[in-house]
């Protein structure tokens, strides 16, 4: 079985990632695709900015169409912060494992905790980004074709801030439940902290 693991904040989870998560089954082809919301990543100085159970649940709304993708709490469930390599490590006896990641993760990969295991344990799969420099030429790396949307979790982030929708960037199931939960609003519109 081929496995393709896709990790991330998903803070929120967008059309940009379903697209990826779509072409990377029909690339390898892969049996499916499993989303990892991550704790917190050590790369980053911020965030996420959503609690853990929101991203969940949107996550899990926003894959629930397609009968391929699949949502693992294996990165919730462990205390600190979230590290791909503990991941696949986890997700080994699940079958051949692919990494599916963005060009400007790539270019980062070098960063990683133990990028060597990593390569061990999957396939890289690199789905490229408009703007994102191109990944560094490597064996045990392939990059896939995929849609090109130029869309940030940060962005929408800050989108929906200024009060601007996110209809069509978020899943229409994810987007009621950000809706319905104030999530990504300024504060005193927020019904409650989303700390």
């Amino acid at each position: 079985m081929k496995v393709g693991v896709f990790g991330g904040a998903f803070d929120p989870i967008h059309v940009g990632h379903l697209s990826i998560a779509q072409a990377a089954l029909e690339c390898v082809p892969l049996d499916r695709v499993v989303f990892v919301p991550a704790r917190r990543s050590p790369l980053k100085d911020r965030g996420p900015f959503a609690p853990e159970e929101d991203r969940l649940a949107m996550v899990r709304l926003a894959t629930a169409v397609e009968p391929r993708f699949e949502v693992s709490t294996v990165e919730l469930d462990r205390p600190g912060d979230s590290y791909t390599v503990d991941t696949l490590e986890q997700l080994a006896a699940q079958g051949d494992l692919y990494l599916v990641m963005g060009a400007d993760a790539a270019h980062d990969f070098d960063r990683w905790h133990r990028p060597e295991r990593i390569r061990e344990l999957a396939t890289l799969l690199v789905a490229s980004r408009p703007g994102a420099p191109a990944p560094p030429e490597q064996g045990g790396l392939v990059v896939f074709d995929a849609p090109c949307l130029d869309i940030s979790s940060r962005e929408l982030r800050a989108r929906a801030v200024r009060g601007r929708s996110l209809r069509y960037l978020v899943p229409d199931a994810a987007l009621r439940y950000l809706d319905a939960h104030g999530l990504y609003r300024p504060m005193e519109d927020s019904p409650r902290k989303t700390t």
